[in-house]
């Protein structure tokens, strides 16, 4: 006969199938290790290749960050001269445009100022022109006494000087005689103004009116002068009244 077996042994039986069971899968989960090497000395090596990677993964993370570091500085240094050189384009272009709106002010200043002088000169002309000339004596020139005294020789001044005493004025007035017909015709007896048909050293318009003075009006000094001091004698009573309506009005 068979005897039953126990619960004791049944219990026993089964933890031991258990622990086997157990170490059986504690093997085969636990990876492989190279022959004549325990499991301890596997745990050790996994560790220690663990610890090797940590430490290499530590290395690569502190080259990244140096060089991300390295690269964050010169990109902001690039950044920087770039706002530095869009700064220097935009104060250039606004050089260039204050100089070109400089430009125009002056070239419009110009302008303006020209117009108004042509517009001013316009104006004087068509005043000259609208004023009537005076009319010139058309007896001879008198003279203090019936008959003028003979014209002195010399220069068309030398003779004017000399001829002023006879129409009772200074030499004083010489100055303004002298300014006056300088700028009328440079004491030119042959000056001729090709717009008016002024001629002569007075400028008498027409200048045949200086015949009254002498036929030979055309070419004698002296005809011409003492044509001329007969008429600013009879219209503006001196050299110097003459002449200050020369420098007023442009003419006399």
């Amino acid at each position: 006969m068979h005897r039953r077996p126990s619960k004791i042994t049944i219990i026993t039986a089964g933890s031991t199938v258990v622990t086997a069971a157990a170490a059986v899968g504690v093997v085969a989960l636990w990876p492989a290790t190279a022959p004549g090497v325990s499991t301890a000395d596997s745990l050790t090596a996994g560790s220690a290749s663990s610890a090797q990677q940590a430490g290499a993964d530590l290395r690569l993370g502190g080259s990244d960050a140096l060089a991300s570091q390295v690269l964050f500085s010169r990109t902001q240094s690039v950044l920087r001269r770039q706002q530095s050189l869009a700064v220097a384009a935009q104060l250039a272009a606004a050089r260039r445009a204050a100089a070109r709106r400089r430009a125009e002010f002056l070239a419009a200043a110009a302008a303006r100022q020209a117009a108004e002088q042509a517009q001013q000169a316009a104006q004087q002309k068509a005043q000259q022109q609208s004023q009537p000339t005076p009319a010139p004596s058309t007896s001879p020139a008198p003279s203090p006494s019936s008959a003028p005294a003979p014209a002195p020789a010399g220069s068309p001044q030398q003779i004017a000087m000399g001829m002023l005493g006879s129409y009772g004025w200074s030499s004083s007035q010489f100055s303004c005689l002298d300014s006056l017909w300088n700028q009328e015709s440079g004491w030119n007896v042959y000056a001729s103004n090709p717009s008016s048909g002024a001629y002569g050293i007075p400028q008498a318009l027409p200048g045949s009116k200086m015949s009254s003075a002498g036929a030979d009006w055309q070419t004698d000094a002296a005809t011409q002068i003492r044509w001329g001091l007969g008429y600013i004698q009879g219209t503006y009573g001196s050299p110097c009244g003459a002449w200050a309506h020369e420098q007023a009005d442009g003419w006399y």
